[in-house]
């Protein structure tokens, strides 16, 4: 017998604020019958199709050290350097550049949220295949 993850739970100051955050930037929706609201001390959000979502709950202790838990994000719509540009300009901020930590065209950003929880973000899949596709284009 195994488990399966029901929602991925986030401690925080401001549930409805952070869950209104993340909206941004995973495109995630409030629970049609349970929208959250100012003051909620617990916020869900999921994807459109519900097939994953991210709990939000207020606790009175603030972050203290780094995350043993966190979000890695693929972009899908856009490059590594565009995503990380994004999500700057919505209050994001940079803790450590790792792009080219294995070489050119790897490796990732590590950010924070406007509660200082970190999350990566890595190149796109579209990246990933050119960088594949040129790999394989080089001579043996």
């Amino acid at each position: 017998m195994t488990s399966r993850i029901s929602h991925t739970s986030i401690d925080c100051a401001n549930a409805y604020e952070l869950s209104e955050w993340w909206k941004q930037v995973l495109g995630y929706v409030d629970i049609p019958d349970d929208p959250n609201e100012a003051g909620h001390d617990e916020c869900m959000i999921q994807t459109a199709d519900g097939s994953h979502m991210v709990l939000f709950i207020e606790v009175p202790e603030g972050k203290t050290v780094k995350n043993r838990v966190h979000f890695d994000l693929r972009p899908t719509d856009r490059t590594q350097d565009e995503e990380i540009e994004r999500l700057r300009a919505i209050g994001a901020t940079e803790v450590a550049d790792l792009r080219g930590k294995y070489g050119p065209g790897t490796g990732w950003v590590t950010m924070a949220d406007p509660e200082g929880n970190e999350f990566c973000i890595l190149r796109s899949d579209a990246q990933l295949a050119a960088a594949a596709a040129a790999t394989a284009a080089e001579p043996a």
